[in-house]
Parts: structure tokens; sequence; C-alpha cells
């Protein structure tokens, strides 16, 4: 592969300064990377080395660490979690989604490492008409990120064992919570907690030195305050300051939505991934981990009941804890491309039939479940400056 047209590379710095400047985010920093080469471009008040809220970018991070184990033979994807995360076992399931939670029937089958990284466990994220149980998992952080609000993970998970399931397990691709139960049983199988072990095996590896749950006090000045749009007035408002809920560890630490990151660390997983578990020479993951994470692991019938918006598996499906593109449908993203966005304002992905890793990072929370404008552009900006 070829790298980028040096023409066409200003074009993304651009379209950046563009959308800042019309009021998308106070600022944004963006990464292409392809055929050896990397060009990150800033906008506002985004710097290089600016920390963000990389919310559920969050999710391929921790399947990393997961795979890790089941490579070690610690973890076993078809194995029921059980042993490890007694709260789950004896499931019971709701009757109705929707419905009260006393009217359950016994679970099919156990819960299983796949269906954790497949979102298909029995419980997670709906979008629409508050239910029952919907607000028994907003009480546990199941919703916008907010790691002041969960407590310590063991308390974490007797209160979702607590709960009966949404659906049977393997029935229905449902959002986020997955990923938060992961986290305990990396704890758990690892002996070590979910955060350290982060650090050891993929941090460390990676040498990602500014990647954590929490923002040291020394570098709070390069993570900005979190904006988002206030529900119902449409107004701009501070979620979370620079001193706020990122400036001292959290009690659960998020395998969901918790981590911070800059685009430089991130961009080195992303890598790692893109050359198939080597970085820098070093193995982190199996070629054999990669693939399967980054494959399309959603059967039809689950696909066609499933979603955040109506039409999301139309040409896409979900690996472990990546979006993958089955059919390209626009300027960006190939098919086989993944990655996956953060509700707090960054997105990436991976096209591996380009060789291309992209990534845009910025501080204002999304108003949907898809990324806004400024994205889209920053993707065919970077397509275009394609040189082949």
């Amino acid at each position: 592969m070829s790298g980028f047209a040096a023409c066409r590379l200003d074009r993304l710095g651009d379209v950046l300064t563009r959308h800042v400047e019309a009021g998308a985010a106070p600022g944004a920093v963006g990464l292409v990377a392809r055929g050896g080469q990397t060009h990150v471009v800033t906008a506002g008040d985004g710097r290089r080395d600016t920390i963000f809220r990389i919310a559920s970018m969050t999710k391929p991070v921790t399947v990393a660490a997961a795979m890790i184990l089941v490579e070690e033979c610690v973890l076993r994807l078809d194995d029921p979690v059980d042993p490890l995360l007694p709260e789950l076992a004896g499931r019971r399931v709701l009757v109705h989604a929707d419905g009260p939670l006393a009217e359950t029937v016994p679970a099919r089958r156990p819960v299983t490492l796949r269906d954790l990284l497949t979102f298909t466990f029995g419980l997670g994220l709906v979008f629409g008409e508050p239910t029952p149980i919907a607000g028994e998992l907003e009480a546990l952080a199941q919703g916008f990120p907010r790691p002041a609000l969960p407590p310590a993970p063991d308390e974490w998970m007797a209160r979702i064992g607590a709960l009966p399931l949404m659906y049977q397990p393997g029935e229905r691709w449902l959002y986020n919570t997955g990923s938060d139960v992961l986290g305990v049983l990396i704890a758990r199988a690892s002996g070590q907690p979910f955060a350290t072990f982060l650090a050891e095996r993929v941090f460390g590896p990676l040498d990602l030195t500014d990647t954590g749950f929490s923002v040291p006090a020394s570098d709070l000045g390069r993570l900005p305050a979190e904006l988002m749009t206030e529900p119902g007035t449409g107004r701009t408002v501070i979620f979370d300051e620079p001193n706020g809920q990122w400036s001292s560890p959290p009690a659960f630490p998020s395998g969901a939505a918790g981590l911070a990151a800059t685009v430089d660390d991130f961009a080195a997983f992303a890598s790692m991934l893109r050359g198939f578990g080597v970085f820098r020479g070093s193995r982190v993951l199996s070629r054999a981990s990669v693939s399967l994470m980054t494959a399309d692991q959603l059967t039809p019938p689950v696909k066609a009941v499933s979603g955040l918006l109506p039409g999301d598996f139309d040409d896409a499906g979900w690996g472990f804890g990546v979006g993958v593109v089955t059919r390209r449908t626009g300027l960006a993203k190939s098919a086989g491309s993944y990655g996956w966005d953060g509700g707090l304002g960054t997105s990436w992905f991976n096209d591996p039939a380009e060789d291309l890793t992209a990534i845009l990072m910025t501080q204002r929370a999304f108003t949907s479940p898809r990324p806004g404008p400024i994205f889209t552009d920053f993707w065919t900006s970077a397509y275009q400056a394609l040189d082949d």
C-alpha cells in the first residue's frame, strides 16, 4: 500500500476547523495512519496530547484483555461463566422484556464467555420508552458513562445478578452491559484488579502512557471539560469538569466505557489490531484472536431483531467489542472495516483492505447513537486523501 496524497491531506484539517468553528466541538484531534505514515491534525483547542474520555472505545480494549486469558487457557469461549461469576448462575428471564421484573421463566442454558463478547448474554441497553428493568440498569450506570456512580465490582455484580435477563442467552444483541460484566470476569479469572491487569498486559506492551480509568492530577490540564447538549432545552452544558469524575480512580473500573486516552495511545492499540496482534515487532495477541474479534459473529436471526437503531445491522455486524462493516455503502469504510465509537465524542475504525486507521476525538458528547457530520466528513476526507 502507498500512503496519502500530500496535496489532499490539508483537507483533513480544513474539515475539522470548519466544524469546530461552526460549534460542533470546542476542539478536535484527528489521526490517520497508512503504509507506515501517520498524520495528526488538530482544530480549536484540541492538541495532540489532549486526553479524551473515550467512553465505548473502551470495549475493544476490554475484549483484548479477555482474549489474552483465552489464549492462556484461563478462559474458554464456550464454557459457562458460572464458576467465576456465580451471580449469573441459574438465570431467570423476563416473559416480556418491557414487563414486570417478577414475571420470569428459567433460562434455557447458562451464560458463556462468547455471550459476553458478542453482547448476547441477555442484558443491555435499549432505546425507547422506559421499562422496569431499564430503570434498574440505569442505576448501575448502564447508559451515559458516570464513573462515580457504580459500586465496587462485587457489589455491582451482585446487583446485576439479582436482575432477570431481558432475553434468553444468545437470542438478542443488547448493548453495553456485557463489557462491564466482562471486566469483572477478567479480574476474577486473572486474580488481579481489572485496571491492574490492563496496565500490565495491554497498556504496558503497547506503551500506552496516557490511558487509564482516571487522569493523574499532574495531567488534568490536558483533560478538557466534557460538553453535552441538554435534553429538552438544546443548551450546551458541562457534563464533567477536568477535576470531575475522571480525576480519581473509580470504585468500578468500567470495561464498557471507563477509559481516557490520547489519540496516539489509541492509535497504538489500533496499530496492534491492524498488525494482527503485533506491535513494534512484539506479539501482544495471536493472529487468530484478532481475526475472531474483528469478524462478524452475529447470525441472521439475531441481527434481524437487534441494534441500537432500526437498520443498524443491515450493512454491518458485531465481532467481539467492535462493529464490523459487511457491505460498503459510501466513500468510507470498505467491507471488513471494524471499530467503534465513544458516545462522549470519539470514534475509530481500521480498514484492512486499505491498511488504514482513522481516529477522531472531541470533547462533546453525541446527540444520537450515531456520530455526527464532523465524523462522517472526517472519514470522507481520509479516503479522498488515499494515494495508491
